[in-house]
């Protein structure tokens, strides 16, 4: 049975209220398929660990049988309940600009937000995403070249990670993504910041091997969309391949990768450092990282 916004707002609110001793921090995830996120328990535990009464609640518009023009009333009805902020994942970060009344630098360069931080009767919105990937590429491929990369998918999640390599030091950035206007853009907003050779494909099977490496940014291999993203005999073993999708935390195309012999990077890492920043805009406190990783495996 399909519940209103303000029904399943309501219901987070109340549990809320039900499990706090103070005035809890409330948080919320929107999105579609989110349900095996591992989102809710590791920012709990960290709040538990650091003292506060802090409830993430997800907001599944797919479980919810919610319609994509219900987003913007989700955001109005958690932003009047009292909630902190959201975070936002696909495929609403794109979208979620148009609803914020500020966005951090490094959100505007990039064209997408997955934070939102309710605050003073002003939505203002982040992207951690861009971090999260950077400090998880620097920790789990060090030292990987970077003179060119195939990136496959153009949204939100995608430009988060195109922003990212580039404030790398990547050379030459190919973009492909069934959508080819998207791509389009993408490339057209980054050009002006980074002074790199940036271009579009339509061939992704083609230009995978003239690249150093390859990250899927598309939803392709989520449990909501089985499979890989790009035909795996189009990999080669001194490639590097690197996923943003955390669930399942072993995707079909990085397995099929490493038996290729090429060098991996799940997107646990991205998951867990671009939350503890979410965090941090939600609590004002900056979290442990190594206790975010615990709790992102004991959520397992």
């Amino acid at each position: 049975m399909r519940r209103s916004a303000q029904a399943i707002v309501d219901a987070i609110v109340l549990r809320g209220q039900q499990d706090a001793k103070r005035s809890p921090v409330l948080v919320g995830l929107l999105g579609r398929g989110i349900g095996p996120s591992r989102s809710p328990f590791m920012h709990e535990a960290e709040g538990l660990r650091l003292g506060l009464d802090y409830i993430y609640a997800l907001i599944d518009f797919d479980t919810e049988g919610l319609e994509d023009s219900d987003f913007v009333e989700i955001l109005r009805v958690c932003e009047a309940a009292g909630f902190a902020g959201v975070n936002i994942t696909h495929p609403f970060k794109q979208r979620a600009i148009v609803y914020t009344a500020g966005l951090s630098p490094e959100a505007a360069a990039i064209g997408a937000v997955n934070t939102i931080v309710f605050a003073e009767g002003k939505r203002e919105g982040y992207n951690t995403d861009s971090w999260g990937f950077s400090q998880s590429f620097r920790e789990g491929l060090p030292g990987a070249a970077l003179d060119s990369v195939l990136l496959l998918g153009a949204g939100g999640g995608g430009a988060a990670v195109a922003h990212a390599l580039l404030g790398l030091g990547l050379k030459r950035l190919i973009l492909f993504d069934v959508d080819s206007a998207r791509a389009e853009t993408l490339a057209s907003r980054l050009a002006p910041r980074f002074d790199r050779m940036i271009e579009v494909t339509t061939e992704p099977d083609t230009r995978a091997l003239s690249v150093e490496g390859v990250v899927n940014a598309s939803p392709v291999g989520m449990r909501k969309y089985p499979g890989v993203p790009l035909p795996i005999d189009r990999l080669a073993p001194r490639q590097w391949v690197a996923d943003i999708v955390y669930f399942p935390a072993e995707t079909e195309f990085l397995r099929r990768a490493r038996a290729q012999g090429c060098a991996t990077l799940g997107g646990t890492g991205m998951a867990i450092c671009q939350a503890a920043k979410a965090f941090e805009h939600f609590t004002g406190i900056a979290p442990d990282l190594t206790s975010m990783a615990k709790h992102f495996e004991a959520a397992a």
